[in-house]
């Protein structure tokens, strides 16, 4: 059931749209209806609707996109990942860029869980949530880095609780557009999901959840391009990303908040320019994690470097920069 259209009738006319689609389909749930909206997967007309309490309007064609059933569980898969360390209660891994952490719609296996799967064994599939056994922190799929991930329901809750709290050293380095005004300084603003597209976060002025990035300069290029280090004080939806972009530095390559050539391209020569406008992924990396082990309390940290395809173009700047 990958898309469903409907055209309103005049006697349906004013009703609210999330519960006449629900009924009209009869084969899907008001509250589920309601998550595809918010998900931007309905339009009316070919315009996208936001408003799962939108009145509907007789004539009017409402496409919705319905994502297949996702399995129950996730399957074993025999993909290769880089372990940085592991025991019986964890896993620390430097997950390429590229890879997705968990099944989702779009992403329905290949994914690092499928990998986890098949390296534990049997006994990892009742760790935490069962779709997304072990993970208690994920990256986005082209951010690259080191991840934890539990092994034993003790490592779980623990590791858990300390991500919560942000009882943990955590660093990650962006390349961005522009050099922030002062080398050290923070970025804060709610985040929410934002509202001319629901595939986007945003700061927003309500509705939003608290948010807090700490960040230093490690390197700049002029006034064009700077690496910085950041630190995340909570823990949002993309939230480096955001915050970046919200305070006018956005992430190199970032396919979804750098939404046109940076002036401060203009300040980098070719063909170092044409590395940075084509760099295929956002230019993020979690570079550093240290925490508690969950069992000993003994401070585990791990560190990696920056991957090939950023190093590259740190080459090129400090080359032709």
């Amino acid at each position: 059931m990958p898309e469903t259209t409907l055209i309103v009738p005049p006697e349906a006319a004013g009703k609210r749209i999330d519960a006449w689609l629900a009924d009209t389909v009869g084969t899907l749930s008001r509250s589920r209806v309601k998550v595809l909206i918010e998900e931007g997967r309905l339009r009316r007309d070919g315009t996208l609707v936001t408003a799962p309490a939108e009145q509907t309007r007789a004539g009017a064609t409402y496409t919705l996109d319905v994502p297949d059933p996702t399995p129950a569980r996730p399957l074993p898969q025999a993909i290769p990942f880089d372990i940085l360390y592991e025991d019986k209660d964890l896993i620390v891994l430097d997950k390429p860029a590229g890879l997705v952490v968990h099944p989702a719609p779009g992403n329905l296996d290949g994914t690092l869980v499928n990998a986890l799967l098949a390296h534990c064994g049997p006994g990892f599939t009742g760790i935490g949530a069962e779709k997304r056994p072990g993970i208690v922190h994920r990256l986005d799929k082209d951010t690259s880095g080191v991840m934890v991930v539990a092994k034993t329901q003790l490592a779980n809750d623990v590791l858990t609780a300390a991500f919560a709290a942000r009882d943990l050293d955590r660093a990650s380095q962006a390349l961005v557009w522009g050099l922030p005004a002062t080398a050290t300084g923070e970025i804060e603003g709610d985040i929410g999901r934002d509202k001319r597209d629901r595939k986007r976060m945003a700061v927003v002025g309500h509705g939003g959840k608290y948010a807090l990035t700490r960040y230093r300069t490690l390197k700049a290029w002029g006034t064009s391009v700077a690496l910085l280090e950041c630190r995340l004080a909570t823990g949002r939806t993309h939230q480096i990303r955001v915050h970046l972009a919200h305070a006018g530095h956005p992430v190199v390559g970032d396919p979804v908040y750098l939404r046109r050539i940076p002036a401060a391209a203009k300040g980098i020569a070719q063909p170092t320019r044409g590395l940075l406008l084509d760099f295929p992924r956002q230019a993020l990396h979690a570079a550093r994690l240290g925490f508690k082990h969950p069992r000993t309390g003994e401070m585990l940290s791990f560190e990696t470097p920056i991957p090939p395809d950023m190093q590259a173009i740190l080459d090129a700047l400090g080359r032709n920069g």
